[in-house]
């Protein structure tokens, strides 16, 4: 299995384009010592041909641009996505389907509860029926319940809910179901490799620890260091837990969640605030000490 990680940043990308926090000034100033990153989504593939979108970031165009696979030209228009995955219905991992408008249809994977929103609070669904063959063909993921997608046989999908948040437009905002976020186990048949997918996660339970443990790679939330780091940069009113993400520090967080497990750990999904997004940073250094990487856009992984 090859794992592409497109973009690997946050709603609103690194730098912000309307922030001046401590991270996004100093890149600009070239005074820190950090990657710019476009927002997260990742590109799976069993030949390195046919590749499955696992969400659509709204810098979509530009994560093509830097990732040729993506565009074999084979053909006067082409392009090497054959379907979509959506693990939830946030504005940075589905607005990337407006700009890939000109390739439609395209074969959209997603939830019930996915679907609801995505035809309720924010119609992408029928916005996009306007464009060729229908727009967005639905394919139904059932919780728990396994599945391939045709033009990626080896890779075996089995989906399952986590506890995070429903965007604002979303009618389960205030009401959470089973399936408004989900994580993905995605095992290549060939080779047993095996990815645990969850850019968006709020809490680590007993059993989804037991799943992660079943991973040869995790790639996980790494949005906050600390649950009250938009307070504290004064650039938002809530706590990282309140928008569905688990902070990284603490007796309680991702780090400590991780501690034990074999696998390769790579945090995706960093907001522009944290600080290990400062390569010389002592939050930086103290991932490394607990063998965690960091995403960035362009990295690859093979399983």
């Amino acid at each position: 299995m090859l794992v592409q990680i497109l973009g690997s940043a946050a709603g609103g990308g690194f730098p912000q384009w309307n922030c001046n926090c401590r991270n996004c000034r100093g890149l600009r100033e070239g005074t820190l010592n950090a990657r710019p990153r476009t927002q997260s989504s990742i590109a799976l593939s069993d030949d390195g041909v046919n590749w499955i979108l696992c969400n659509a970031s709204p810098d979509i165009r530009a994560q093509l641009e830097a990732f040729p696979a993506l565009q074999p030209a084979r053909a006067v228009r082409d392009t090497g996505i054959a379907a979509i995955v959506l693990l939830d219905s946030q504005i940075d991992h589905t607005t990337g389907l407006l700009s890939l408008r000109e390739g439609c249809p395209h074969e959209v994977w997603c939830t019930e509860m996915v679907h609801q929103d995505l035809t309720s609070g924010f119609p992408l669904f029928d916005m996009l029926s306007h464009w060729p063959g229908g727009g967005l063909h639905w394919r139904p993921i059932a919780l728990e319940r396994s599945f391939t997608i045709a033009a990626c046989p080896q890779l075996e999908f089995v989906p399952f809910p986590l506890h995070s948040s429903a965007p604002p437009y979303s009618p389960h905002r205030n009401d959470p179901h089973p399936g408004d976020n989900i994580g993905l186990l995605v095992r290549d048949r060939r080779t047993g490799g095996t990815l645990f997918y969850a850019p968006g996660l709020g809490q680590v339970d007993a059993g989804l620890r037991a799943r992660m443990a079943t991973a040869d790679c995790l790639l996980v939330d790494g949005t906050f260091w600390r649950d009250d780091e938009m307070i504290r940069a004064e650039v938002g009113s809530k706590l990282g837990s309140q928008l569905g993400h688990l902070q990284q520090s603490g007796p309680h967080g991702m780090i400590a969640a991780l501690q034990g497990l074999a696998a390769r750990k790579v945090l995706i999904h960093i907001n522009n605030t944290n600080p290990i997004l400062d390569e010389d940073s002592a939050e930086r250094a103290e991932l490394a000490a607990h063998g965690i990487e960091v995403a960035f856009d362009g990295m690859g992984i093979e399983l």
